[in-house]
């Protein structure tokens, strides 16, 4: 296995990127409601991330037919947005979005509630995002990548949640999907030594119920087996010889830091 390390050029990039997509996040969260389409919050998050200068890195990648990928309640990623499936009250929405500045990519995801929803939906948005902040404690130059997966599947299974198996973090800088393999559930391996200038796009996916998941008949939309809700949230971060740098972190978001 080979995990890139990056330049001081290449992180500059991939910061750019980042930051770039972190306002995309920003601007496109605000402007969920109910009734819109997921095709309408598809083709609005296209233009915001064309309006930076940037190109979506799902457009067609392996034949995805979006920029934005739109997941609802019980679909854990890859929802194909439509015109006919209009969010509601109380929905869950995960955006999963890339885009690529200058060559290089940068990925997140988040989850958003859609007015007023249920307190076991609050909780698992808020608590899949902590998944993400407890695994990154170890994202750090020296340690091995099984303390992040084994943080991020501890946390989440206190709460009697189900870690997906089935999908991964990964690498990522001049590809959308490099080296290494990010697993969120516990790792008996200990994986690579994480290295400084190494840019890893970590993304705990986390169900509600049981951690099974069945594709749909459009071999994209991955759902929870049981129906479950499910949320995701995801950043691309840079290990460093310190604490780790997240390039995809919104304004809103620091304080969680």
């Amino acid at each position: 296995m080979s995990v890139s390390i990056k330049s001081a050029r290449e992180i500059e990039l991939m910061r750019a990127a980042g930051k770039i997509l972190a306002k995309v996040h920003e601007n496109l969260g605000k402007e969920l409601k109910a009734g819109m389409s997921t095709m309408d919050i598809d083709s609005l998050g296209d233009e915001i991330i064309r309006s930076y200068g940037c190109i979506p890195s799902f457009k067609n990648y392996n034949g995805y037919p979006a920029s934005v990928c739109v997941s609802v309640n019980d679909e854990v990623v890859h929802g194909i947005p439509t015109k006919n499936r209009l969010i509601q009250e109380g929905d869950i929405v995960s955006l999963d979005i890339g885009v690529i500045y200058k060559g290089y990519h940068s990925d997140a995801a988040r989850t958003h509630g859609i007015g007023e929803i249920s307190k076991e939906a609050a909780l698992l948005i808020e608590r899949t995002r902590q998944c993400f902040f407890e695994g990154i404690k170890y994202a750090k130059e020296g340690n091995h990548l099984h303390q992040i997966s084994n943080a991020i599947s501890a946390y989440a299974e206190s709460f009697g949640y189900g870690v997906v198996r089935d999908l991964v973090g990964h690498g990522i800088g001049t590809h959308l999907h490099e080296d290494p393999q990010i697993p969120n559930f516990t790792q008996r391996s200990r994986g690579v030594r994480l290295k400084a200038g190494m840019t890893l796009a970590i993304e705990p996916m986390i169900n509600a119920g049981r951690f099974d998941v069945e594709w749909q008949d459009d071999d994209w939309t991955v759902v929870t087996q049981d129906h479950s809700l499910s949320a995701h949230y995801e950043n691309t971060i840079l290990v460093t010889s310190g604490e780790p740098e997240i390039l995809s972190l919104t304004e809103a978001e620091s304080s969680f830091l």
